[in-house]
């Protein structure tokens, strides 16, 4: 006569390692909402404090030489170098002046890159299209359903995926054009005044619900852009991902 089993004495299996991430130059943590709702631990760094940082630790500090000292602790990093001194006009310059706000802005990809070259772990350097990054992936709101465009460009290191296709937007940003007003499904979540979007407004297009900061919020990322991001490195992943110790 066949016995029950009593499933109480099955020995449980060990939770396989969580993945951790270093999100390099984090803000409030746009790009790391994404990889965390993958399961993923995510430690940001930037070089001002950030109260509304969603992630699970934070560092203050020099986000490339963070990434000299400790970047190889990480099993994957995400790194978005502030897009001010990016634009083509600046090409050529290791540094750029915004006169209208009076501040001067590094040019931080080279040296980003040479950092996370070094550390020999898996990255992705995001950036705006007239950047230096290499075009390997470009990923816009609309692919996600998302009320807001933003374009954006992603370099990947040691590892790689398809370009998804891009779907046709289905109509104008809102806003104030050349006198003209504009109606549209997404808004502009950038700058202020003539229509741009308002707090609650770049909170419900891009998904995040964890800060009312208007400029930081106009500079996160969407996180539904990193778990996609995250997931597509996962599939690349021809052998299973060695942790990092």
């Amino acid at each position: 006569m066949t016995q029950p089993t009593d499933l109480r004495r099955v020995p449980a299996l060990p939770a396989p390692p969580r993945i951790r991430v270093l999100d390099a130059y984090c803000c409030i943590g746009g790009a790391t909402r994404g990889y965390q709702r993958l399961g993923w631990h995510v430690t940001g760094v930037d070089v001002q404090a950030q109260p509304d940082y969603c992630g699970d630790v934070f560092r203050q500090g020099d986000a490339v030489e963070f990434i000299r000292a400790y970047g190889h602790e990480y099993d994957f990093i995400h790194a978005s170098p502030p897009c001010q001194g990016e634009g083509a006009p600046t090409k050529g310059t290791n540094k750029v002046r915004n006169a209208a706000i009076g501040r001067t802005y590094p040019r931080l990809i080279g040296p980003t890159r040479s950092a996370l070259e070094a550390t020999g772990r898996p990255y992705v350097i995001e950036n705006v299209a007239g950047s230096e990054v290499r075009k390997d992936l470009r990923l816009c709101g609309e692919m996600f359903g998302l009320a807001v465009l933003m374009h954006r460009y992603f370099e990947l290191g040691g590892w790689t995926t398809a370009q998804p296709p891009h779907p046709a937007h289905r109509g104008r940003v809102r806003g104030w054009r050349h006198g003209q007003w504009h109606d549209g499904p997404y808004v502009a979540a950038y700058g202020q005044g003539g229509g741009k979007a308002t707090v609650e407004e770049i909170r419900a297009a891009k998904g995040i619900d964890w800060s009312t900061d208007h400029l930081r919020l106009r500079e996160a990322l969407p996180p539904a852009y990193t778990t996609w991001i995250g997931a597509a490195f996962l599939a690349d992943r021809t052998t299973p991902l060695e942790v990092a110790a």
